[in-house]
């Protein structure tokens, strides 16, 4: 401890005094500004630190796409290309394609990496598992992509075809982990029948998991949930917890698609995703604020509003919305809240109803990819709102395969 009986008072001289004041005014603003939770490192920062240890003198493909970066912004595949005794031989990338910018469900073509010249493969074009052809020569496959926290969002599928292709291969998956962006913490909505598995329900799991990607591949491959098992590496970040949601890690976040612009833009995917493969629904996709609101030619933006602020949702907020799509509601959710955010989808889907929209599910009748039931994981959806089962009822359907799984998941956290 510093005596400080005998130093002398910290004098400054007048016409100073209000220039230090400024000064410690302005730092004290700039601290506030900070992130509550900065020094997150992510799985490539791990692998950096640790000198690559995990792929040295491995030849290696890399799944990637503009969200594969370290904590300062630098990409993978040149990190990955210029470490010293690694071999990076191809590239392999994910629906929206190694930019991020192709459309929802388009067909994404391979193509050649400007940046280091390597082939990249497209697993959503002919074929959405690495072939046999793709994996020749390889010792690993190392992924890295930034999830949402959602069932319906593609690249942990296409996490775990590439995890069936090199247990079929005898090829090493290992993965660069990464936050969840909805925290670890939240889980919440319905499950999935198995008739529905596909594409966009890849993992029998709640819509939102509270896994970050590493420990769902663990889960995935210690339950079986893909035709073969590999040989497993999960990276793992330092200085993240579950309580973290995008904002507390101090990362900046990379669009992951074209409507998942922020970091929070999860939490709205979340909220009216289900519903938006609904008819004749207006939810902002294509503006700066996709899923952040919910409208229709039939609604009254008044009415409509005030039923939803009724609902007593913790952490989600109305207001009334008018546009030339229509009227309704928009949204703005907090992601600390213990509000259900998939709930929201219900309690839209029977306001929508009760407010004339007779044809509502006329969308998932005509759409032959059946992908309402394949995102919500059954008929159900339907079959209750048009039966008029009020949406708390439908939600509490969902408490015991939520508190299931919370057990079931347990083994596989790693933070």
């Amino acid at each position: 401890m510093v005596n400080t009986h005998n130093m002398p008072p910290l004098t400054v001289a007048p016409r100073h005094n209000s220039l230090f004041v400024s000064l410690l005014l302005v730092l004290a603003l700039w601290s506030l500004s900070l992130p509550a939770h900065a020094g997150v490192s992510i799985g490539i920062d791990t692998l950096r630190a640790d000198g690559f240890a995990a792929v040295r003198g491995k030849r290696i493909g890399l799944v990637t796409n503009q969200t594969s970066t370290d904590a300062s912004g630098q990409k993978d595949r040149v990190i990955l290309h210029q470490a010293p005794g690694v071999h990076l031989a191809v590239l392999f990338t994910p629906e929206h394609g190694l930019d991020g910018t192709e459309t929802a469900g388009a067909y994404v073509a391979s193509r050649r990496d400007p940046i280091t010249g390597l082939p990249a493969y497209s697993l959503f074009g002919s074929t959405r598992k690495p072939t046999p052809d793709m994996l020749r020569g390889l010792d690993a496959l190392v992924f890295d992509l930034q999830d949402v926290g959602c069932r319906s969002y593609t690249y942990l599928s296409t996490m775990a075809r590439c995890m069936e292709a090199c247990g079929e291969q005898n090829v090493e998956f290992i993965v660069l982990d990464r936050p969840n962006p909805l925290g670890g913490e939240r889980v919440e909505g319905p499950g999935i029948e198995s008739q529905w598995v596909s594409f966009v329900g890849q993992f029998p799991v709640p819509y939102v998991h509270g896994l970050t990607a590493g420990e769902l591949a663990k889960m995935t491959n210690a339950n079986h949930w893909m035709a073969a098992q590999c040989k497993l590496t999960v990276i793992p970040m330092r200085g993240w917890s579950r309580g973290m949601t995008w904002a507390d890690t101090g990362l900046r976040w990379i669009r992951s698609s074209p409507n998942i612009p922020r970091g929070d833009s999860p939490l709205y995917y979340v909220a009216t995703g289900i519903v938006g493969n609904l008819a004749g629904l207006d939810l902002g996709i294509g503006t700066d604020v996709p899923f952040e609101r919910v409208a229709a030619g039939y609604l009254n933006a008044d009415s409509f509003t005030a039923f939803l602020r009724a609902q007593d949702l913790p952490g989600v907020h109305f207001a009334a919305y008018r546009g030339s799509q229509g009227a309704g509601s928009s949204l703005h959710a907090d992601g600390h809240a213990p509000g259900n955010l998939t709930a929201v989808n219900v309690y839209l889907a029977s306001a929508l109803y009760r407010a004339g929209g007779a044809r509502l599910f006329a969308k998932a009748h005509a759409d032959p990819d059946q992908l309402l039931y394949k995102i919500y994981g059954s008929r159900s959806l339907e079959t209750q709102i048009e039966g008029g089962t009020p949406p708390e009822r439908i939600v509490a359907g969902w408490s015991a395969g939520v508190e299931r799984f919370r057990r079931e998941r347990q083994p596989y956290l790693l933070y």
